[in-house]
């Protein structure tokens, strides 16, 4: 790359101090920029979700997070309009070449599209990495207030041909690219196996499952409750290990834990898991399992794909194009729980970890960080 292809890049996005999975892989953007000679600067929230809509305990990481290249301004407030002017302003004096917004929820487009249509005068170039196009759990007004924000944007990125289908709604003459979510290594190096579950207090020879992140009706953890009753009639050692916050659904799944009788094969661990312990979870595991009713792409498994760890999933969202059948993971029809069953099982008795891992040893090959970072700059 040469000099004159160096941009001034300004990237708008939640960042540390907030916490999960879009701010872990914003801090990888920044840094993956800064190494390629860009000059990087970052504008993120002074509140992202008002108290009332945060379903969560926290919005904020509650360790320090070592190793940022970039410090983030925090300017935007998510429901102050006054603050959508006054990031504006601050963006402009940046005179960046270009603007780089994440988007995954409408409730954010008013904001930025506020911020975006203010740049546009200024003829600043906005482009968009689009998590979500539109949400998961669909509200009036969602197409519309993308819209709104969309109008005013040069270019955008998709992880997902689901993605690419909804921006259709919202602005089908936006130049677009796609390239996969890239794997997270910000989590560290693999963990020990032993040392791990001795750490979660787990049986060291039992078959371990794991759900991991954010807990949300989508995500389809009851389906996965539902078919631990027939697993472990197969297996009758299984421990599914349940790790990341409730934001909805605690009661109806613990309840239904103690109605099936699977509380001794059941470990929640119904907190956020800081950054340094996510490693433990993914070394005491046999298989990653995401029975979501719907999906994009997900972050959770490119972390599976880090830790080499194989997922069994459901066919919803770009899912299935992440994680191919029989070679890095199993595929099953979403909210089918005996479906479900059946490919847990077949998982353990038939010892596929073996040969899922190679798969994905193959497959994490093609969710390298260069790709990602050429797709957003080709549309720079």
């Amino acid at each position: 790359m040469s000099i004159s292809d160096h941009h001034r890049i300004v990237l708008v996005s939640p960042m540390y101090p907030f916490r999960g999975g879009i701010a872990h892989l914003s801090e990888g953007i920044a840094k993956g920029f800064v190494e390629r000679g860009h000059q990087v600067r970052a504008i993120t929230f002074t509140r992202q979700y008002p108290a009332l809509l945060f379903p969560g305990k926290t919005q904020y990481e509650t360790n320090l997070v070592p190793g940022r290249v970039v410090e983030a301004e925090r300017l935007i407030d998510s429901v102050n309009p006054l603050s959508w002017f006054k990031a504006a302003k601050r963006i402009r004096d940046l005179a960046p070449d270009v603007v780089i917004f994440r988007y995954w929820l409408p409730f954010f487009a008013p904001a930025f599209g506020t911020i975006a249509r203010n740049l546009a005068r200024a003829r600043i170039k906005c482009v968009v990495i689009v998590d979500n196009a539109l949400p998961h759990e669909r509200r009036a007004g969602d197409v519309s207030l993308g819209r709104y924000f969309f109008k005013t944007i040069h270019g955008c990125v998709v992880m997902s041909s689901s993605v690419g289908h909804d921006m259709d709604l919202l602005n089908p003459s936006c130049p677009r690219a796609f390239a996969p979510h890239p794997l997270y290594d910000t989590f560290g190096k693999p963990a020990n196996r032993g040392h791990a579950r001795k750490k979660l207090q787990l049986d060291p020879d039992a078959p371990v499952l794991l759900f991991f992140g954010f807990i949300r009706k989508y995500k389809g953890l009851q389906i996965l409750i539902e078919s631990m009753d027939k697993v472990r009639r197969a297996l009758p050692e299984i421990c599914l290990l349940i790790a990341g916050e409730f934001y909805e659904e605690e009661a109806l799944c613990k309840d239904r834990v103690k109605a099936l009788g699977l509380s001794k094969h059941v470990s929640f661990f119904d907190q956020y898991i800081p950054k340094d312990e996510v490693a433990d979870y993914f070394a005491a595991t046999d298989v990653v399992v995401q029975p979501y009713l719907s999906a994009t792409q997900s972050g959770v498994a490119q972390v599976a794909y880090h830790f080499e760890v194989p997922i069994i999933t459901t066919d919803v969202g770009g899912l299935s194009e992440t994680i191919p059948h029989e070679k890095a993971g199993l595929i099953v029809p979403p909210n089918d729980a005996a479906a479900l069953a059946g490919a847990i099982i077949r998982y353990f008795s038939g010892s596929m970890k073996d040969q899922l891992t190679q798969g994905i040893l193959h497959q994490k090959r093609l969710f390298g960080w260069d790709r990602f970072l050429d797709a957003i700059e080709s549309v720079m």
